[in-house]
Order: C-alpha cells, then sequence, then structure tokens
C-alpha cells in the first residue's frame, strides 16, 4: 500500500503545446505497472482549453466544479457541469476545458497503453472553442 499525502506533491502549470490558456494539474494517481490507472485533478482558467487529442483505451472526466466545455470533430461542444461524469471511447478526438467566462475543475481518468495515456494534435481553433454549446 502506499499513501500519497495531501499536498506532498506540487501543482504543475500544464504544457503550452497540449493546452490554451492557464490550466494546473495536480496529480492523483499514477500506478505502478501492471496496473495502467492514471488521474489527475485538471483546473482550467476561464477561456482555457486542452488542444485536440485522443486516448489509446479511453478517458473519463468528472466535473467538480465551475461549468466547462467538452467538443468532438465537427459538433458544437457541450456544456459539463458539477456531477457530471463524461466517457470518451478510445481513438475519439476531442477537448475539454472551461467555459468562456467561467473556470472548471475536473478529474481526468484514463488507462496507459505501451506507456502512453494520450495522443496530443492541434491546438483547438476559437472559431471550434466558441460555437454555441449545447
Amino acid at each position: 500500500m502506499d499513501i500519497q499525502v495531501s499536498g506532498a506533491r506540487p501543482s504543475s502549470k500544464a504544457r503550452a503545446d497540449w493546452f490554451t490558456g492557464t490550466v494546473w494539474q495536480d496529480p492523483v494517481i499514477e500506478a505502478p505497472e501492471p496496473a495502467r490507472m492514471r488521474a489527475l485533478r485538471v483546473t482550467f482558467e476561464p477561456g482555457a482549453r486542452t488542444a485536440w487529442h485522443t486516448h489509446p483505451l479511453g478517458q473519463t472526466l468528472y466535473v467538480l466544479s465551475g461549468v466547462g466545455l467538452v467538443g468532438l470533430r465537427d459538433q458544437a461542444p457541450r456544456l459539463i457541469r458539477p456531477g457530471d461524469t463524461v466517457w470518451i471511447p478510445p481513438g475519439e478526438e476531442h477537448w475539454h476545458g472551461a467555459g468562456p467566462e467561467t473556470g472548471m475543475c475536473h478529474l481526468a481518468m484514463q488507462e496507459a497503453f505501451e506507456g502512453r495515456v494520450a495522443v496530443w494534435l492541434e491546438h483547438v481553433t476559437d472559431e471550434d472553442y466558441l460555437q454555441r454549446a449545447k
């Protein structure tokens, strides 16, 4: 058993090549092999978002606070709120982040496959981000 004491691991600012705007990540778990579980608490300032990306084994998002958006290729983004759970199947191109005027925090959970949890693509354009959400 391993207990990670709250506050013992520092927050880190998300990489600019994978995110737009200010995003903070707090590690929850990166389980040692043979386990594959990876989870982060991700906090997006208003307007911040991920780049387009996929996950080899899918991803689950659980919204903790704020109001955010999640988008799929060629579709208007959808609103996500505290308590919402989003399942993104393996290989589905998507993005997620805060609303234009609201911050959002979610728990992002995914499994590693051959050491990778995500395949990062291009940044989400303002045009895609600012589409009227469903």
